[in-house]
């Protein structure tokens, strides 16, 4: 497929999903949210790919809606409306729901659903100097779709405070509050950051990852009663008879690597 408003790179065992818009911030629109959610189905189906890097290009990670956009979705339908915000729910539900490890490579500024994108990716990276901003109310619009992800990400609490204030707040916030992981100080060092993660992720068993992101969705926020308890063990109960359970057994007690491992 041929892309417009996205990059797509795969180098080895990492694919790498670049917003490349950069004269409109990366800004979303029809386009760049379709081009998106394809992107990543296409890294997703490809089995040579282990991990998905989100990157962007230019000064900005992502701005929020596009202008234009806003005005052509002003005149629409509300069955129309409604398409469109699904749109951008099903990219953002395709990114978080994807089996493979997503980090994403913040470099600059995150604003709205540029949000929604950086809470949606597995582990997030971002330089000292990227803002982030949840700016919805000033347009007398809410953050709707991005919120299960921020929410997720932020904490009801902290959600509370910013949904309702639209204040940017900084790196050294988003570290604090829980939308990043790490925080390093230029794009140079973000990339030996988010170089170091992908060598860390593709040590460990593909198959076991995307079992511990089903696991977590599985678990996360659900009462400890008896079929949770189950549920848990059944499913470690299924790693241990999978081939990779198998095989990461043998490479322990056999003192080698396991066969995914190529380095």
């Amino acid at each position: 497929m041929t892309f417009s408003s996205i990059l797509i790179e795969v180098d080895g065992p990492v694919g790498i999903l670049t917003l490349n818009k950069a004269d409109r911030h990366n800004a979303f629109d029809e386009a760049l949210i379709a081009e998106i959610t394809a992107g990543l189905k296409q890294l997703e189906a490809d089995p040579a790919v282990r991990v998905v890097v989100l990157s962007a290009a230019g000064k900005s990670f992502c701005a929020g809606a596009d202008l234009n956009w806003m005005k052509r979705a002003a005149g629409y339908t509300p069955e129309q409306n409604l398409a469109d915000a699904g749109n951008l729910a099903t990219l953002l539900s395709t990114l978080n729901h994807l089996t493979k490890p997503t980090v994403a490579r913040v470099q600059g500024p995150a604003y709205g659903g540029g949000v929604g994108l950086v809470a949606a990716c597995d582990i997030a990276v971002a330089t000292y100097d990227a803002l982030f901003a949840l700016t919805e109310v000033k347009l007398g619009l809410i953050p709707a779709v991005i919120s299960p992800y921020v929410i997720e990400a932020l904490g009801e609490r902290q959600c509370r405070r910013y949904f309702l204030t639209a204040e940017r707040f900084s790196a050294t916030d988003a570290y604090r509050l829980g939308l990043l992981h790490e925080i390093v100080p230029d794009e140079e060092q973000l990339d030996e950051a988010v170089g170091e993660i992908v060598d860390k992720l593709l040590k460990n068993s593909p198959a076991a990852q995307a079992a511990s992101k089903a696991l977590i969705r599985a678990v996360a926020k659900r009462p400890i009663d008896a079929p949770l308890v189950a549920d848990t063990a059944r499913r470690i109960t299924e790693m241990r008879a999978s081939p990779e359970g198998r095989e990461g057994i043998a490479a322990f007690l056999e003192k080698r690597k396991p066969n995914w491992v190529t380095d």
